[in-house]
């Protein structure tokens, strides 16, 4: 028996959805589209980066040939991968492009139902709703109702928001009613407490999320939200992975936002540190605690939040170079036995129209050490039809027993 690390850079697609005109993101491709764009200086920030994406770690372990087999094209300077390299893509079975439906494929439950959601009308939620939120909330009313980016609605609302005590309600394309409100003017528990009555409020609409999103800042200029979101999740549908190796006597350590995406179910260590820095700080001291059995699952959250839903392109490859960065401490925390996977829950193309999550295939890149210690051979496991097959190769790789939605890799 060893241990499993299982890293999602959130949003980090690949393009090449096969069902990806259904959603309108024929042509989307998050890692192609930033690379592309820092070829030509467009990915260029004074003060920040300037130059080709050069991601030296991600490429060697199979990054830009994953990208060339689920788009066709080679992400613009990425290097070949090594010979240890253990590279492929995925693509989703389950139906939208949401955080939840992507995390519990990955961990081998694909979602077998239509999530709800809102109209791209204004007002976007039902009268019937919000009466029942201001009622049952104990707030004067609701700002926002709309679809709209999280740090354009505080520039927007912030500020009435404080005036008036209305929390900030707003959707985007998933499945999701976000509240924004103020820690201190509105305060961190209410709004938490009031995340809470509306996750029961909005159950008949099969909405997958809501989420808390707290902010401080006295002015549209100094608004800032903090690291203090709380996700409201429905569960998965049946038992993940998590709950696999949880009934097997492991303990899956969460980091990020990884346990309130499973409604913390199969969950045994929580770790919400804030910003990509602090959440691979994180990782590395799970992977120093786990012991043989046990699964650290971590979810980089700052490529989807920071920059893809910004659309800002400059930012985004400035946070895959410093991910690559940070890489040979993962793979010098390895010990013999050990399995890293990366990989990815969606794409959030900052070259893209509007601001919401692109349909997309996912990267599947693998590392680890034998028995013995020596690193585990290369392998192009090619297109894979299913997140699912990520879920059972970490499963398999733990001696668990095979799951019936997916296979493994190895």
């Amino acid at each position: 028996m060893s241990r499993a690390v299982l890293i999602v850079l959130d949003s980090v697609g690949v393009g090449g959805a096969p069902d990806a005109s259904a959603y309108g993101d024929a042509g989307a491709n998050t890692l192609g589209h930033i690379a592309e764009a820092c070829a030509s200086g467009r990915g260029d920030r004074e003060g920040l980066r300037s130059g080709p994406l050069l991601l030296p770690h991600l490429g060697r372990l199979g990054f830009g040939a994953a990208a060339q087999g689920a788009s066709g094209s080679w992400p613009a300077n990425l290097p070949a991968p090594g010979r240890n390299a253990i590279y492929g893509h995925a693509a989703e079975v389950s139906n939208g492009k949401d955080t939840p439906s992507g995390h519990w494929e990955i961990a081998a439950v694909p979602v077998p139902f239509d999530w709800g959601y809102f109209p791209e009308t204004e007002p976007c939620f039902p009268a019937e709703l919000t009466d029942a939120i201001v009622r049952e909330g104990k707030v004067p009313g609701i700002l926002g109702n709309k679809h709209a980016s999280g740090t354009t609605i505080l520039a927007e609302l912030g500020e009435e928001h404080i005036r008036s005590g209305k929390p900030i309600g707003y959707t985007s394309a998933d499945s999701v009613f976000q509240i924004a409100a103020h820690e201190s003017h509105f305060g961190l528990e209410r709004l938490y407490a009031l995340c809470e009555t509306v996750r029961r409020l909005v159950d008949p609409y099969s909405i997958g999320r809501v989420i808390a999103r707290p902010f401080i800042g006295e002015t549209a200029e100094t608004f800032e939200r903090t690291g203090n979101r709380r996700d409201y999740a429905v569960p998965p549908p049946e038992p993940t992975l998590l709950d696999r190796v949880i009934s097997a006597g492991g303990r899956t350590l969460a980091i990020g936002k990884i346990g309130d995406i499973f409604a913390h179910k199969g969950i045994s260590d929580v770790n919400k540190a804030s910003g990509n820095a602090a959440l691979t700080d994180a990782t590395l001291a799970a992977m120093e605690a786990a012991k043989d059995g046990d699964l650290v699952f971590a979810n980089l959250v700052d490529f989807d939040m920071l920059y893809g839903h910004r659309r800002d392109v400059p930012g985004y490859a400035a946070a895959l170079e410093a991910f690559d960065a940070r890489l040979p401490e993962i793979e010098a925390a390895l010990r013999p036995g050990d399995l890293v996977v990366i990989t990815a829950d969606h794409g959030c193309d900052p070259t893209w129209r509007g601001t919401d999550h692109t349909r997309e295939q996912v990267p599947i890149l693998a590392f680890g050490r034998n028995a013995d210690g020596t690193p585990m051979p290369g392998k192009n496991i090619g297109a894979r039809k299913s997140f699912a097959d990520i879920g059972e190769t970490v499963a398999a790789h733990l001696g668990l027993a095979p799951g019936r939605h997916g296979r493994s890799l190895l």
